[in-house]
């Protein structure tokens, strides 16, 4: 199957809440996941992004949190925060 290069990132992300049996992220929750992506792209291996939302969803923290401690550490490290 060929993937839709139509479906936005939002209808994704709905669907794929619906398939965990979760719900989707917010505006704001999705704001914040991408900028803990950025700042853990940047201040290490692009591959730090996936691996940090992981992580923050695993731990339980919330976006915002995730992103703050994403902030605090690549600032520690000398990234860019």
């Amino acid at each position: 199957m060929t993937p839709d290069p139509q479906t936005s990132a939002a209808e994704w992300a709905a669907r794929f809440a619906a398939e965990l049996g979760t719900t989707p992220p917010t505006a704001e929750e999705v704001e914040d996941l991408l900028a803990l992506a950025g700042l853990a792209a940047h201040a290490s291996e692009r591959t730090a992004a996936p691996l940090s939302t992981w992580l923050a969803g695993r731990s339980g923290a919330t976006p915002a949190a995730a992103k703050d401690a994403a902030a605090r550490l690549a600032n520690e490290l000398g990234g860019s925060g």
